[in-house]
């Protein structure tokens, strides 16, 4: 999974930090960095990388109005203790709370979050 970032140190703060994801690869290339993210224990990877990175101006210019708009739906996310994940980000100052802890109509109990990029990141309830 890619998720677009405006800044790597700042969605470090949030994806490692407050959400608890290890750092598993982090490249700078051509004045861009990327840094691959992911559950300690989980072999799926979340690649933070910038918009302009690896595309085209053009392109790169199209991610960036989406991200900068909250457009692009990050990520949902697990978590075994809903209210403490969520007590702890909201603690750690590093994402925007869209949602607290709730029970959806379609059987899920959720929050919600936009990370330091604009990103839409749901957890759930695991």
């Amino acid at each position: 999974m890619f998720i677009p970032v405006h800044d790597p140190e700042e969605a470090l703060a949030f994806y490692r930090d407050a959400l608890g994801l290890e750092v598993r690869n982090d490249v700078k290339r051509g004045g861009f960095r990327w840094v691959t993210v992911g559950a300690p224990g989980q072999a799926v990877d979340v690649v933070l990388s910038q918009p302009h990175g690896g595309r085209s101006q053009q392109d790169g210019d199209a991610l960036l109005e989406l991200v900068t708009k909250g457009s692009i739906q990050a990520a949902i996310l697990a978590a075994a203790d809903l209210d403490e994940t969520f007590e702890k980000i909201r603690a750690s100052g590093t994402g925007e709370v869209l949602q607290e802890p709730k029970s959806q109509p379609w059987g899920v109990r959720d929050c919600a979050f936009r990370d330091p990029s604009g990103n839409l990141v749901r957890i759930a309830q695991a």
